[in-house]
């Protein structure tokens, strides 16, 4: 999922509500992982886009969204 695509899906004023209440990055301590991703871009892949349209079923997560199924799962339970 592109940033403006992104951004298209969840209006600034929206965003800057749901920032505050995001968890700060945190790398893992067993190591290993890929780099952050883009903040927004994952929350509304989960949230708006994925997480409202489907149920919830990770292992379905379209590769299209720029995240894996574990990191979103991780991001959607913390």
């Amino acid at each position: 999922m592109s940033a403006d695509l992104a951004k298209r899906l969840l209006p600034d004023e929206l965003w800057e509500l749901v920032v505050p209440l995001l968890p700060a990055f945190a790398a893992r301590p067993q190591g290993g992982g890929t780099a952050p991703r883009d903040e927004r871009t994952v929350f509304t892949a989960v949230v708006v886009v994925y997480a409202l349209t489907s149920g919830c079923a990770w292992r379905n997560l379209p590769p299209a969204f720029g995240t894996s199924t574990s990191t979103a799962h991780r991001r959607f339970t913390v």
